[in-house]
């Protein structure tokens, strides 16, 4: 499968911002963002009663464990997750003539000098190994990326519904669909610990023994909590003969380093191996040097600023090592792609349409094929419109002869955990296909399996 494929073809983007959580402009596109700034927050504010995605401080007096629970950086937050200009000097304007509509985002300058180290410097390849240090503050792991972490909530009413639901002769799929698909990451943690400690029981175990197929495949992801199905998915793309190219593709690409370091210590602690190893032995020459650069966690920060100077040295390099040769030097790709924060490679892109007169993705599909190309394409749809990719996503998993199911189940569940930004897919499929993401699955799927993918896009 290509990502390519069926991939609208660019020419502006929504805003950063996510999109609006109800309708969607039905002329033309939105235009893309202006600036080089990452979003005050690209899945819009958290909704009630849910967990906050990266970097927010937890809802106050509402039942969530204190700020330091969330692992949260002492100090202030993040540059992202600032709506005012960061203290420190005001933006860089050296950039030459920047074209029009690429123009730095007012009171978003560079941080205070020393605080990120000098920009401008050696291309990715000559730090050695795969990239620089990242730059800026850590970014937060994501709710359900700090093991065994559970939230001061009393879940034994639910606990005992799942018990009842699946207890004596036939399984209530109804009860356990409308308990399983409500939890947040944080909150399904305390629930599977709950009711194992009151039942003396695997909750897995339990589900895999009073349910099947698909509906079965779909309860579990959603009981192993957004890490550990990662970790699930990552083995079944490994084991055994061949590789599910996608299933890393869809997991390893596109994340934060703290999730990455979160990713691979559950592997290793599940499998008893290294998860670079394993992806050594399946992958092969360029593909697994790509992976291994994505694995190392050497992006910059959320928080590492956009500097215009730089993002123009970097797009010349970028250009010199694809369009602008005899031969494309694929290191030199990968490497930005790899070790570049989301907000960078926004700007790298659209500064390279504006400099070159090309798109950045048909220009990568032009120099690369296969998994190479479609782990690049993705790593780009990600950082410029994370909802529009995921929108896509899961529309090739349901488009051709036949439904992908497994990769159906994981995307839905993934974009799931976060219920801010599934109402962003749900907005960028309606806009881009012209039709409900529901609706698209209930034609897709049947049964207690089309109810549970319901009931996670509700």
């Amino acid at each position: 499968m290509s990502y390519q494929q069926g991939y609208p073809p660019q020419g502006g983007y929504p805003p950063q911002g996510g999109y609006p959580p109800q309708g969607y402009p039905p002329q033309g596109y939105p235009p893309p963002q202006q600036g080089y700034g990452p979003p005050p927050d690209q899945y819009g504010a958290p909704p009630q009663g849910y967990p906050p995605p990266q970097g927010y401080p937890p809802p106050q007096g509402q039942g969530y464990p204190p700020q330091q629970q969330w692992n949260a950086p002492p100090g202030p937050p993040p540059q992202h997750q600032q709506y005012g200009a960061p203290p420190g000097p005001p933006p860089q304007q050296q950039y030459s003539a920047p074209p029009q509509g690429y123009a730095p985002q007012q009171g978003y300058g560079a941080p205070p000098p020393g605080q990120y180290g000098a920009p401008p410097g050696p291309p990715p390849q000559q730090y050695g190994g795969y990239g620089a240090p990242p730059g800026g503050q850590p970014t937060p792991p994501s709710p359900g990326y700090v093991r065994g972490q559970t939230a001061p909530i009393d879940m034994t009413p639910q606990a005992e519904g799942l018990r009842k639901a699946m207890k004596g002769f036939g399984t209530d799929e109804k009860a356990l669909i409308a308990i399983l698909s409500k939890p947040n990451p944080i909150e399904m943690e305390t629930l599977r610990t709950t009711f194992e400690r009151r039942f003396m029981k695997k909750l897995l175990q339990e589900i895999d023994k009073e349910t099947s197929g698909y509906f079965q495949y779909g309860l579990q992801a959603l009981v192993r909590g957004p890490l550990m199905q990662d970790v699930f998915i990552l083995n079944e793309g490994i084991k055994g003969m061949g590789t599910k190219e996608t299933f890393l593709n869809d997991v390893l690409l596109g994340r934060s380093n703290a999730d990455m370091h979160a990713i691979k210590q559950a592997y290793q602690d599940t499998y008893k191996r290294s998860l670079e190893a394993d992806l050594r032995g399946d992958l092969s020459m360029k593909t697994e040097q790509l992976f291994m650069m994505v694995t190392a966690a050497r992006r910059d920060e959320d928080s590492a600023p956009v500097i215009p100077q730089q993002i123009d040295a970097w797009v010349t390099e970028l250009h010199g090592a694809t369009a602008g040769r005899m031969g494309k030097d694929s290191a030199t790709v990968c490497a930005m792609f790899c070790n570049r924060n989301d907000a960078q490679l926004r700007a790298i892109n659209q500064a390279y349409g504006a400099k070159y007169g090309k798109q950045l993705e048909k220009v990568i599909a032009a120099e690369f094929s296969g998994h190479m190309e479609e782990a690049l394409l993705l790593q780009l749809a990600r950082a410029v419109d994370r909802a529009r990719s995921d929108a896509v996503q899961l529309d090739d998993a349901m488009k051709g002869m036949g439904t992908k199911d497994e990769l159906l189940v994981n995307r839905v569940v993934r974009a799931h955990w976060n219920r801010g930004h599934m109402q962003n897919v749900k907005a960028a499929h309606k806009h881009v296909y012209r039709k409900e993401l529901i609706d698209r699955i209930k034609s897709e799927t049947r049964g207690d399996y089309e109810r549970l993918m319901v009931a996670c896009c509700e």
